[in-house]
């Protein structure tokens, strides 16, 4: 398993670094939206569509939803509002599962979460790569995420005793939610310090670190959960050794569209 991850970690690392940081424009934008494509080929297996053929006509309906976004740029505030809201609804959702399961909507519901999930994080993406220092901006999120993913490992692996949410993902910790949140904000501080950001802006781009760090933790529990309902360890076997495109990109889908508000929010980029 451990050489299959490396491999695989090899293949795809150039072409993910290729993507994100040499594309721009519409071949940037088809670029992530063939990741969110996978990423909804797999999330219509979640949501309980055994045929590949409905699976391949999901996907493509996506695809198509995709295309219509990127010709109509002005629905990009409608989509980082809807995505703002449904993360705040999935957080309550996560927090109360197994009950909330009821509230799903049965197969349309899943399928509608589906939209709410993908295609706020592919235009949360294709905004930052139009907003100045594009490729900062999109490196920020990532380390902002994986930085908590590696502070909540160890610190939870260390300290962890109180589960974060036991019935939808029992190998989270309270204490691995801390670590988390205090290596992003200790990353966000050295960064300000560096930069020589003002105080005011400093304290502002701590809290907003903090929020995007604890929505991508909601992003990767949202996924555990419904992979629970459906009994599947896995979103599918498309990267051996890594399982799925949304086992490695749950947190940032949730992550990315609320980075982006939050700086549309404090005037860094148009709409």
């Amino acid at each position: 398993m451990l050489k299959q991850r490396i491999i695989t970690a090899l293949v795809l690392l150039p072409i993910a670094l290729g993507g994100f940081f040499l594309l721009d424009g519409g071949a940037f934008a088809l670029f992530i939206g063939a990741v969110v494509t996978l990423g909804a080929w797999e999330w219509a297996r979640l949501a309980g569509l055994g045929a590949q053929l409905q699976r391949i006509a999901y996907a493509a309906g996506v695809a198509a939803l995709l295309y219509g976004l990127y010709l109509l740029p002005a629905l990009a505030p409608l989509l980082l509002l809807a995505a703002v809201l449904w993360w705040g609804a999935a957080t309550l959702l996560v927090l109360s599962y197994p009950d909330s399961s009821r509230y799903w909507g049965g197969l349309p519901g899943k399928l509608l979460i589906g939209l709410l999930i993908l295609l706020p994080a592919w235009q949360g993406l294709v905004l930052l790569k139009q907003w100045p220092q594009a490729n900062g901006l999109i490196i920020a999120v990532m380390v902002l995420v994986w930085g908590a993913d590696i502070g909540a490992y160890f610190s939870g692996k260390t300290f962890g005793k109180r589960k974060l949410a036991p019935k939808v993902s029992p190998g989270k910790s309270w204490e691995g939610l801390y670590g988390g949140l205090a290596a992003s904000l200790l990353i966000t501080l050295l960064v300000g310090l560096q930069q020589g950001w003002s105080a005011s802006g400093l304290l502002l781009a701590m809290a907003g670190a903090a929020v995007v760090v604890l929505i991508s933790v909601v992003g990767d529990l949202t996924e555990s959960m419904f992979k629970r309902q459906s009994g599947i360890k896995d979103s599918s076997n498309l990267l051996p050794g890594h399982g799925g495109v949304l086992d490695r990109i749950d947190s940032l889908t949730a992550a990315i569209p609320v980075f982006a508000a939050l700086l549309w929010l404090s005037g860094w980029g148009s709409l």
